[in-house]
């Protein structure tokens, strides 16, 4: 009987010290998992917390067992960042970086039985800002096409780049310019190409084709195009096309349609941008506008408002 209380009394003893090694297992596993916790971040009492304009901190706390975020801890201004001036909130806020700029202008581009006209303003905007007055926006490809392009200017630039090397590799194996249908079906392909990073860049594209008819295509920004009587694309898109619906496709009207001369569709260009100019502060200074014939390209540029 005294052996059996013996073994009983060793049994408990042992069944206790189990239950304190997980015990302190425990402990020592959430000390050093809250330890480890705060040292990843600063070593001390503080998470950092970074911002545009310079650090801050949010109070944390750690008992020996628990650690804890928010409790108030007595910091000084410089050390926990309150002191940071945010404007509107104390709460820490990023700025982000975009790789595209939308540097603002107004491109339209008409077609007629035996031209086209294509014509854009030549300001060049950033935000609230003009940076320049006398910047084209027009692009001859062939003697016979022209290229508008609005969006932002750096993509205009490398696109126009890439579509001169191909003309002039084109030229070289044929010993001819490009067509300008072929020329809108490699505007087309170019674009798509950069589907996923795409230029910014809104085009338009008028010229003559092979049976001497005036041509204007439309553009999306990856490469959908369409042949169209007219286009216009850019900032002051939106006040042009219902202007154009009227005055060139002869929509929501009753007297007879008629050809229009070049030079009475050059007067409706001039007087769409003026109207242009009114509503939209991208657009203004002056209207670059190229009449495209069998003959060539012929260039005009008409002075808009400089406000």
């Amino acid at each position: 009987a005294h052996r059996h209380s013996i073994s009983i009394s060793i049994i408990a003893l042992l069944a206790t010290l189990t239950n304190t090694t997980h015990t302190l297992k425990h402990t020592m596993t959430s000390l050093l998992s809250a330890t480890s916790a705060v040292q990843s971040r600063n070593g001390k009492t503080c998470l950092p917390v970074h911002s545009s304009e310079g650090g801050a901190t949010i109070p944390v706390s750690f008992d020996g067992q628990n650690l804890t975020i928010g409790n108030h801890v007595e910091h000084d201004a410089g050390i926990d960042g309150s002191g940071i001036d945010h404007g509107i909130t104390q709460a820490p806020y990023e700025r982000r970086f975009s790789p595209y700029e939308f540097n603002g202008g107004t491109t339209l581009a008409i077609s007629g039985p035996d031209y086209a006209v294509v014509a854009a303003d030549t300001r060049l905007s950033s935000g609230y800002e003009i940076l320049s007055r006398n910047v084209s926006k027009l692009h001859p490809l062939t003697e016979k096409c022209v290229l508008g392009s609005a969006g932002c200017k750096t993509d205009v630039d490398q696109l126009r780049s890439v579509l001169d090397i191909k003309m002039r590799v084109y030229a070289h194996n044929h010993r001819k310019p490009m067509a300008t249908p072929s020329v809108a079906q490699m505007l087309g392909n170019t674009l798509y190409m950069k589907r996923f990073f795409p230029y910014y860049s809104f085009n338009v594209l008028a010229g003559i084709d092979s049976e001497g008819k005036g041509a204007v295509y439309s553009y999306d920004a990856i490469g959908s195009f369409e042949r169209t009587p007219f286009s216009a694309s850019g900032s002051g898109q939106s006040f042009l096309i219902p202007l154009m619906d009227n005055v060139i496709s002869h929509k929501n009207r009753l007297d007879e349609r008629r050809e229009l001369p070049a030079e009475e569709v050059v007067e409706i260009v001039k007087d769409a941008f003026i109207t242009a100019g009114e509503r939209d502060i991208y657009t203004g200074d002056a209207v670059d506008i190229m009449i495209i014939t069998k003959e060539g390209i012929r260039k005009e540029v008409f002075q808009l408002k400089a406000d």
